[in-house]
C-alpha cells in the first residue's frame, strides 16, 4: 500500500499518526527507506522501515462507512464472554493487535461488560483505556469532530449495548 507525506494513518496499538517524512535513513551502516510518523495522541515520533509497514499493520484511516458499522457493533447487545481471565486477556490482546476497529470495539464491549460485574485487573484497565482511545481518536479524525464529542458518541453506544445486554439477560 502506498502512503504519502501528510497522510493520517493508523498504527495498531498506538492510534492515529501523521506521516511527516518518507526518506532513506542509514542505521548501522545500512540504508533503508523509513516512514517518520508523529503519534497524534502524545506528539511522539516513530520510524518504521518501509519493509515493515505491513508487518506492523499500518493502515489508512477507515472510511466513513466503517465508522457506521463500528457504531452498529458498539450499540448491539452482542458481547463476547470468556470463562476465565487468562483466556479473555489473550483473546482481547490478539484482537487489539489486529488494529481493526471492529475487533477493538469487541474488546471494548467485553471489558465494559466485565467491569460492570467486577473490577478489571490493572492490565485490563489499561487495555480498556487503549481500546477506547483508539476508537475515539479514529472516529474523531474520520468524522472531523473533536475527541470529546467522539468520546460522548462512543460512550452513548456502549451504554446502549449494556442496556440491551441486560434486557436480554433478564428475559433468558
Amino acid at each position: 500500500m502506498a502512503f504519502r507525506i501528510g497522510q493520517k494513518v493508523v498504527y495498531p496499538t498506538h492510534g492515529v499518526c501523521k506521516i511527516e517524512k518518507i526518506e532513506p535513513t542509514k542505521i548501522d551502516g545500512m540504508e533503508q527507506v523509513f516512514y517518520h510518523l508523529r503519534l497524534l495522541s502524545n506528539n511522539s515520533k516513530v520510524m518504521v522501515p518501509k519493509e515493515n509497514l505491513e508487518l506492523v499493520g499500518l493502515r489508512p484511516l477507515c472510511p466513513t462507512s466503517e465508522i457506521r458499522s463500528l457504531f452498529t457493533i458498539l450499540r448491539n447487545g452482542d458481547i463476547d464472554t470468556y470463562k476465565d481471565w487468562k483466556g479473555r486477556y489473550k483473546q482481547n490482546l490478539d484482537k487489539m493487535k489486529t488494529g481493526h476497529l471492529t475487533e477493538v470495539a469487541r474488546v471494548l464491549k467485553n471489558l465494559r461488560l466485565v467491569s460492570s460485574k467486577k473490577s478489571l485487573s490493572f492490565r485490563e484497565k489499561k487495555m480498556y483505556e487503549r481500546a477506547k482511545y483508539f476508537i475515539v481518536s479514529e472516529v474523531a479524525h474520520v468524522k472531523k469532530i473533536d475527541e470529546e464529542h467522539a468520546d460522548k458518541l462512543v460512550e452513548k453506544a456502549l451504554v446502549s449495548s449494556m442496556q440491551k445486554r441486560m434486557a436480554t439477560s433478564a428475559v433468558n
